[in-house]
């Protein structure tokens, strides 16, 4: 009788998966091997960034539908095209900030004494993003949400453990790199939260 395989999970999605908990739960022993990793663009968008990027959005459109969005008491359903589309948006856009922060990282490299390179760039913008996107699960639950603001904090942390290690900056630089990439990220998603918003409000309907 042959034994059920430990791993049911295809190699892709285990791989995913692991790579998603190295970055969370050791960081710092889990940069290093990220920059020594020969990579591309399409190398580290797909599957890795694709499917995570995903959880936020998905998890918010099933929340809002389950759930509702309750605001001062007052509960809104989003119709669901109107949600779809939102998701949707919010996905592209997503994926869009993810490698305009890499042109970021990248360009202020050598003014914070590292090293220009685009793909270590995007590692940086890519797996930092993680604690974020995993956090997005909560949007299941939208009471739940805070928690995820949680996990992007701790995304903070985890792009200061590894932007200097990728873009070879001097660590007393380091700190004043990440805060200013840091001000960019947290443009970039208010910029995405204000689009996404501006569709999405008008489709907003009370039933209670």
């Amino acid at each position: 009788m042959t034994d059920a395989p430990s791993n049911p999970l295809p190699p892709v999605a285990s791989g995913i998966l692991q790579r998603a908990k190295d970055i969370l739960l050791k960081p710092k022993e889990t940069w290093p091997v990220i920059a020594a990793e020969p990579a591309t663009t399409q190398s580290i968008y797909m599957p890795y960034v694709l499917l995570l990027a995903a959880i936020g959005p998905l998890a918010g459109f099933i929340g809002g539908q389950v759930f509702g969005i309750t605001i001062l008491g007052v509960t809104y359903h989003p119709p669901l095209a109107g949600a779809l589309v939102s998701a949707v948006l919010s996905y592209g856009l997503t994926l869009a900030s993810v490698f305009l922060l890499a042109l970021v990282i990248d360009g202020l490299a050598p003014s914070f004494g590292g090293q220009k390179d685009q793909v270590q760039a995007l590692k940086v913008a890519a797996y930092a993003g993680t604690a974020g996107w995993v956090g997005g699960i909560f949007g299941l639950i939208p009471a739940l949400a805070l928690i995820g603001m949680l996990f992007a904090l701790y995304g903070l942390y985890i792009l200061f453990l590894g932007l200097p290690i990728l873009m070879k900056a001097p660590q007393d630089k380091a700190l004043g790199y990440t805060v200013v990439v840091i001000i960019v990220a947290i443009l970039l998603f208010l910029v995405i939260g204000a689009v996404v918003a501006a569709v999405a409000a008008p489709s907003f309907v009370t039933i209670r």
